[in-house]
């Protein structure tokens, strides 16, 4: 189903670079579609996202997302990546702020997308938390 990857590709697209539009990443959600955050717990929807989306981009100016695999099984896309960049603000925690360190992150993460009409109706984002906390030397 290629229209499903481009789908997804476009969508990682809208979260990079000079190109940034949240409002166009939480358009290709569908109506009750959300975003999970499996290590953090959280589950997103509509301007939840977008929220979110800003929330790491304050912390994280130049988060580049590196795709390495994508895997289309009819209307599952499953996406193998990195998040790369420097951590450049104030980064909201369970225990409090964490101020910029300067450090860079490179933290391992894959991506499970449910579509339906051609529209997310699920994503569930498997990041190794653990991994970024302790690149900035917070775990």
């Amino acid at each position: 189903m290629q229209e499903n990857e481009a789908l997804i590709r476009n969508l990682y697209a809208c979260a990079e670079g000079d190109r940034r539009n949240f409002d166009e990443f939480v358009s290709h959600f569908a109506r009750d579609g959300y975003m999970r955050d499996i290590p953090a717990g959280l589950e997103l929807r509509g301007k939840e996202i977008s929220d979110y989306l800003e929330m790491v981009t304050a912390a994280f100016p130049d988060v580049h997302r590196e795709l390495f695999s994508v895997y289309v099984a009819g209307q599952v896309v499953i996406v193998e990546l990195a998040i790369r960049a420097k951590h450049s603000g104030d980064l909201p925690l369970p225990s409090g702020i964490l101020a910029a360190t300067g450090k860079a992150i490179d933290v391992p993460c894959c991506d499970v997308f449910q579509i339906k009409d051609g529209k997310i109706a699920s994503f569930h984002c498997y990041n190794a938390s653990s991994v970024l906390l302790h690149q900035l030397g917070a775990g």
